[in-house]
């Protein structure tokens, strides 16, 4: 290289204590040569290349770029993702239908920013992307239908819609977005779906536990001595806490204040003082976490992240449960009804952070 970058010290160094040797030796001579190849040490630019020329090396050099702060953080570096996404589906919509659903994915990202400067709930991304997916597939079936926005009616939104009646509502409910959008931006003249209504039954109706399954399972996860510190502090935070898979992989380090022994989950606006059955779970994962020798800052630290500083994923939370063949929803949904039937509906929305709407559906 004609010109050492800053940071490959540090680089070298943060191989050599979280990668194989020779793993390490490989990353050295792939990004040296990188960086011969773009003739730059920027590290926006070496990633970008990275990721479009060898994925391997781009999650390497993703993750110690993120540890040394040369890059955004992990939450910004999930807009930048989220955002490829959003185009990927965008793209795949028709081009003469193209424009609406773009300004469509814009309006829908100004009102999650508004709702966000005002202290609401403001939409997640992954709740924009699937109204983007529903209104994709609308364009592909308009398309082969041979019909513009304008020209599509009432009785060609049910046809669509019967295509997969279990998602009425979901799809119904990006359809109304949608179509409100576009009416109000001047695209069509009628909101065709504006008349359309998806009935759902009022209440909860999932799966539960009874009282003496979850006196069982409290046993197991505050006495037990062959559970492993994840499957305990997982069942007993979503079945006394009503955590969420989302706030259980998010949680790291800074949500913890010890002195106080309370946790602020991810999202949620105040913290709760953990009993000692969930604090004693809590503190295994923590000795455990300390065992795996990893700069990782979440709590729960597997043998995949621990060499990076991303979340576990969705199914290693699913599958810490999976020796006592349960979901954690199911946990979660069984703790929600019975604060729903203790708590006012005002304390049970501010101590989860929850909609009132979602909030009623257990009462």
């Amino acid at each position: 290289m004609p010109q050492i970058p800053s940071w490959w010290g540090a680089f070298t160094a943060h191989l050599a204590t979280h990668r194989h040797a020779f793993y390490a030796a490989d990353a050295v001579a792939h990004t040296a040569r990188l960086i011969l190849d773009t003739g730059t040490a920027d590290p926006r630019t070496l990633l970008s290349q990275a990721c479009r020329k060898a994925s391997w090396l781009g999650r390497l050099l993703s993750d110690f770029f993120h540890a040394q702060h040369l890059l955004e953080g992990p939450g910004e570096a999930e807009e930048t993702r989220a955002a490829t996404r959003r185009e990927r589906r965008i793209q795949a919509v028709p081009a003469q239908l193209r424009p609406a659903v773009r300004g469509f994915a814009e309006a829908l990202l100004v009102q999650r920013e508004r709702a966000d400067s005002l202290g609401l709930r403001p939409n997640r991304l992954k709740t924009i992307e699937v109204r983007l997916d529903t209104i994709r597939d609308l364009a592909l079936y308009a398309h082969a239908q041979g019909h513009t926005w304008a020209a599509l009616s009432i009785t060609d939104l049910e046809a669509f819609l019967a295509r997969n009646p279990a998602r009425r509502a979901s799809w119904l409910a990006g359809l109304r977005q949608f179509f409100s959008h576009v009416h109000r931006t001047g695209v069509v003249l009628h909101n065709a779906a504006a008349l359309l209504d998806a009935p759902q039954p009022r209440g909860f109706r999932g799966a539960t536990l009874t009282l003496a399954e979850q006196r069982l399972l409290y046993r197991r996860w505050s006495s037990g001595t062959d559970v492993h510190p994840h499957e305990a502090f997982i069942g007993l935070a979503a079945l006394l806490h009503a955590a969420t898979t989302t706030e259980l992989r998010l949680l790291t380090l800074d949500h913890i204040s010890t002195a106080r022994r309370t946790v602020r989950f991810p999202g949620r606006s105040i913290s709760i003082k953990l009993d000692t059955a969930t604090w004693k779970a809590l503190k295994d994962c923590l000795a455990h976490r300390a065992s795996l020798r990893t700069d990782n800052p979440h709590v729960l630290v597997t043998r995949l992240t621990r060499i990076t500083t991303g979340p576990a994923g969705a199914a290693h939370i699913r599958d810490s449960l999976a020796s006592v063949g349960l979901l954690p929803r199911f946990l979660r949904s069984t703790r929600l009804l019975t604060l729903a039937g203790e708590l006012d509906l005002k304390q049970l929305t501010a101590a989860l952070s929850m909609s009132y709407a979602g909030a009623a559906h257990y009462l």
